[in-house]
């Protein structure tokens, strides 16, 4: 067998080989492709109703920024329920709500220096405990639109649709691993419920949070009650905003 000959047995070896591959590949490539189109347009509509979400989160952080309110929190560590506490609210210029208590200063400690001790004790503690639920709810309420973008960048957000309201799902929101559920009302345009799952501190801490969102005269909703419950700390706080009144 001389070298044409190899050379030409080689050809049409490589011939039959390939030109089947490519007609392989090509099929598949007709196959997967509707598929892909067929993302595109939910792809969009995901982005659409996270744009009306998000506008609307926007507008009324805004309008909220226009009010004081009272806020009063209700504390309870292990069955003990704490005396409640008020504060006057308002957005301050770097755009935190600044708080300010309110009602009859607490009553201050009696007995020896032992008993004063551990009652202060007590009181740094669940001081700390209202600092560690301030920043944990402050992560997720009122919601923020960057952070609801850049989730959906991230790919974790989903849509859960019920009857008359868009539920959309966000995941990795505020801290790796938590998620926040968002109720939203196409009608009106507002949120009308978040239900998160998080943590404080330490991410074993778990922690559960439920707001429930009402509406002022002016169309302006804000969350009229929120409920943090720490089921390892054994702890619940409830928060009720109320009184809200133009500055």
């Amino acid at each position: 067998m001389n070298l044409s000959h190899i050379v030409t047995c080689t050809s049409h070896f490589a011939t039959a080989t390939v030109v089947p591959t490519y007609r392989c590949l090509l099929m598949l490539g007709v196959l997967t492709f509707p598929t892909s189109v067929l993302a595109l347009p939910q792809n969009q509509q995901l982005q659409e109703k996270l744009a009306i979400a998000r506008e609307a989160a926007r507008e009324n952080k805004l309008r909220l920024k226009q009010y004081q309110w009272t806020e009063t929190t209700q504390f309870t560590l292990k069955g003990d329920q704490k005396p409640h506490r008020q504060y006057l609210c308002q957005y301050g210029p770097d755009g935190q709500v600044q708080k300010t208590p309110i009602g009859p200063p607490p009553e201050q400690p009696s007995g020896g220096r032992l008993k004063k001790r551990i009652i202060e004790k007590k009181k740094d503690e669940m001081q700390e405990y209202m600092d560690e639920v301030k920043a944990v709810i402050d992560m997720y309420v009122p919601p923020d639109p960057q952070r609801m973008q850049q989730a959906y960048q991230a790919g974790n957000l989903s849509i859960n649709p019920a009857p008359g309201v868009m539920n959309l799902v966000f995941n990795n929101y505020a801290q790796p691993g938590d998620k926040m559920t968002l109720t939203f009302d196409p009608a009106t345009k507002k949120i009308t419920h978040l239900s998160v799952n998080t943590y404080m501190g330490d991410a074993k801490d778990a922690v559960t949070l439920q707001i429930q969102m009402a509406t002022l005269p002016d169309g302006t909703s804000y969350p009229a009650q929120t409920v943090l419950n720490a089921s390892g700390k054994e702890m619940t706080v409830t928060t009720t905003n109320s009184n809200y009144a133009h500055l």
